[in-house]
């Protein structure tokens, strides 16, 4: 999976906005939206909150946990914690590039929020590489990586995999094969 499609994943996520416009009940596939009132705030899918957005037909207010108070508290918790610690959303990263991408206008200290969440991005990373150079060096059969978010998981599945196949060849190479004949004569 590359990370365009994990972003289509985390466009599915609900979020809050307040249209200037009325529509009644929309029925959708993946279920029904509305009714859209203005001024009235109403839950829609990421995708659909940046259309609604681009075409200035409503305000996006932001996640909940997308708050400097908040961010801080959870940069500072996931520097402290040896493991990672659970994210206020599985698509941490992404909601919060493209509403600041589409929607920074409608987000308070938007250039906070940005440096806040790289800094739990690489501090999250930072603890994925450590846990997997340990997980290499002392030669394990699985690993257990809880509260890990899809995109954290695919930036570093293809090296991790590719790593590891790389380690059982060698293990397997340095093992004498059965079919070997003993030089013994």
């Amino acid at each position: 999976m590359d990370p365009a499609e994990v972003e289509f994943l985390a466009e599915k996520e609900l979020v809050t906005i307040i249209p200037n416009f009325s529509l009644d009940k929309i029925y959708l596939i993946g279920g029904d939206l509305g009714p859209f009132n203005p001024g009235l705030p109403v839950q829609v899918p990421l995708w659909l909150a940046i259309n609604l957005k681009q075409r200035q037909k409503c305000r996006l207010l932001p996640p909940e946990w997308m708050d400097v108070e908040k961010l801080e508290k959870i940069r500072d918790h996931e520097r402290m914690e040896e493991t990672f610690t659970p994210m206020p959303s599985p698509y941490y990263m992404e909601l919060t590039k493209l509403l600041l991408n589409h929607a920074s206008d409608n987000i308070p200290k938007a250039d906070e929020i940005r440096t806040l969440i790289k800094d739990v991005w690489d501090t999250r990373i930072a603890k994925l590489r450590v846990s997997a150079d340990s997980f290499v060096r002392q030669q394990e059969a699985h690993a257990k990586l809880d509260n890990l978010t899809l995109m954290e998981i695919n930036t570093s599945g293809a090296f991790l995999t590719q790593a590891l196949n790389h380690m059982y060849k060698l293990r397997t190479n340095l093992q004498p094969s059965e079919s070997a004949q003993s030089q013994d004569f």
